[in-house]
């Protein structure tokens, strides 16, 4: 692989992923795309649009729809020597093969007394934001972090898209590849044409600062983004990128700096990832903070309606009242 970067193209997180899946597959034969219409018609958000003409059939395999039978034939696939690519169409939809990931996926490797790896990725849309119908919206990523021996991974924008999708596919590790349905198209930005890599355990400082320290991942780094327009405090954001594991170093190494922190997410607030988050920083940082973690989420509650969908997701709004309310707290 190149180290030299000669030319960029404007991407989006589609064509990003699309970009890093194709040259993955021209880089490595054992490289198979696995799952329900991810063929001629590229899959439902067309993803892997153009890569069932350039690799055939027989790398790009249209499934039934069973997320279960796809899930185990994937691990087959994995333990004789391909690296299976599997698309879950969405979050809500992988609670069907939910046996096969704790009992194949993550403990195969230890159960073989580590004879038998499990080199896959698993791809799948989460969150919400286009107002789709039922167990489409899901962000139960806790579900996913929760399992040991998986790697679950977040990128938020396309530069990180394709590096981590590379590096997905290359590891020896299965790794849970989220994409956020609302950021596939939101935004393009020059991505690397050539092949790059990104870690798979490290967060990204989006915007250094002293005041406070703000964590998000997902759809959750855009809003961020805009609450920071609207705060008198030198915020510094963090996209975690990686739930699992997680960037512990970073992580701490901003909030002591700050002393302040605030946890966005999409996942219902009751053990959802921010608490683990906040349990991290209060074990280690107590005597360094200046206020409690505060935690922005989505509420306790099933995935609403259509209707009622824009009142449940957080926002900029909510966003900045979490950060104001750490800036404001006195002792």
């Amino acid at each position: 692989m190149s180290n030299t970067v000669t030319t960029r193209e404007e991407m989006n997180l589609i064509t990003a992923i699309n970009s890093g899946l194709r040259q993955e597959m021209a880089r490595d034969p054992a490289v198979i795309m696995y799952g329900y219409d991810i063929g001629p018609i590229g899959g439902v958000f067309r993803v892997t649009e153009g890569l069932y003409d350039e690799f055939g059939p027989q790398r790009v395999i249209d499934t039934p729809l069973s997320e279960n039978g796809v899930l185990g034939t994937a691990v087959g696939m994995a333990v004789r020597g391909l690296r299976p690519v599997v698309e879950m169409q969405f979050m809500g939809f992988f609670y069907n093969s939910f046996g096969q990931f704790v009992c194949s996926v993550a403990n195969m490797y230890e159960r073989t007394g580590g004879l038998c790896a499990v080199p896959m990725t698993i791809r799948m849309t989460f969150g919400g934001g286009i107002k789709p119908l039922l167990f489409h919206s899901e962000s139960t990523e806790t579900f996913l972090a929760h399992t040991p021996a998986v790697r679950v991974v977040c990128p938020s924008s396309p530069y990180q898209a394709k590096g981590m999708m590379a590096a997905s596919i290359r590891s020896d590790d299965p790794v849970v590849f989220l994409e956020h349905t609302k950021q596939y198209r939101a935004r393009r930005e020059p991505v690397p044409t050539e092949e790059y890599l990104l870690s798979l355990d490290k967060a990204e400082i989006i915007k250094p600062g002293k005041d406070v320290t703000v964590i998000a991942w997902g759809g959750m780094v855009e809003q961020a983004q805009l609450a920071l327009k609207n705060v008198d405090a030198d915020v510094e954001l963090i996209d975690l990128r990686s739930l699992a594991p997680l960037d512990v170093e970073t992580i701490l190494t901003s909030v002591k700096k700050t002393g302040r922190c605030v946890v966005v997410h999409e996942a219902r607030r009751t053990l959802g990832p921010g608490a683990e988050i906040s349990a991290l920083v209060h074990e280690n940082l107590l005597e360094w903070l200046l206020a409690p973690v505060q935690r922005v989420t989505a509420f306790d509650v099933n995935f609403p309606d259509n209707q009622t969908e824009d009142f449940y997701l957080p926002d900029a709004q909510r966003i900045q009242y979490g950060i104001e309310k750490v800036m404001n707290y006195r002792y």
